[in-house]
């Protein structure tokens, strides 16, 4: 597959499914991916063999002065030509979580966009996966959205989707997504298909029966349902049919969640 990396540490704006028109802010190196998962379907490939020491991937970001000079630069030639993006993403070549100055930098960004673009909404997109690392509960705070992904309530399907590194867990995830009370959206990929010989659908009715029990605990104010839009690391994956997307989005619906479909 032709992976989708970045080389600079803002890029863009594009066209976002879920965001609109979307600046994106890649805090991993420079076209490489670092990430504490793994998933089948990542629109950036697999992560490198062999995986770099942490110091060495850390040395690797860019730093928040970086960060910083480089958002600025973008977000002031945007006001001179009039534009005005409808996001600024942390997203980019893995889990911006990971960077050790995540929170600092996103502190940055707010000052940045309060003075350039006001009407500009600082989003955050993380596998929720390090939510007890310090400094990353606070910097998710500060942005003005937290769309923190869980892609199945059976940690076994989860294991096979996004194969997170040793020491994840599902249930230790779920207690700490509940200090945010609700206030994030919860973004979750629908998919089918097999790999290595194993069979993965996110779509069954007891995947969902979980999915519904697990949306009613986290009680998040929004609710983000999609699937593949580009070709994947692994080979046999599918879309999850318009259909079924539509079906579960009604069943938020009906429970008075705001839902957002990207089919």
């Amino acid at each position: 597959m032709e992976k989708l990396t970045f080389t600079s540490p803002v890029f863009g704006p594009i066209h976002s499914r879920r965001l609109g028109s979307s600046l994106g802010i890649n805090l991993m190196p420079a076209s490489r991916k670092v990430c504490n998962f793994n998933c089948i379907y990542c629109e950036c490939g697999w992560n490198p063999d062999p995986l770099q020491p942490k110091k060495k991937e850390e040395s690797l970001m860019p730093g928040r002065e970086t960060v910083a000079l480089a958002l600025e630069k973008k977000l002031r030639m945007l006001a001179k030509e009039g534009k005005s993006p409808d996001a600024i993403t942390f997203s980019g070549n893995g889990e911006p979580t990971l960077h050790p100055d995540f929170s600092g930098i996103v502190q940055d960004t707010m000052v940045l966009k309060n003075k350039w673009s006001p009407g500009t909404k600082v989003c955050v997109l993380s596998n929720s996966a390090n939510l007890d690392k310090k400094g990353v509960m606070e910097g998710l705070m500060m942005a003005d959205l937290r769309i923190m992904k869980i892609d199945s309530a059976i940690e076994k399907t989860l294991r096979i989707i996004n194969n997170p590194t040793a020491g994840y867990s599902l249930q230790r995830t779920v207690s700490l997504l509940k200090r945010f009370g609700g206030d994030f959206t919860l973004q979750t990929m629908f998919l089918t298909g097999s790999i290595d010989g194993k069979v993965v659908d996110n779509t069954t009715g007891q995947e969902l029966e979980a999915w519904f029990v697990l949306v009613d605990e986290l009680k998040p104010r929004q609710v983000m349902v999609y699937t593949l839009d580009r070709q994947t690391p692994a080979p046999g994956l599918k879309k999850c049919p318009a259909e079924k997307l539509d079906s579960i989005a009604r069943v938020l619906k009906d429970k008075g969640i705001d839902v957002i479909v990207a089919g």
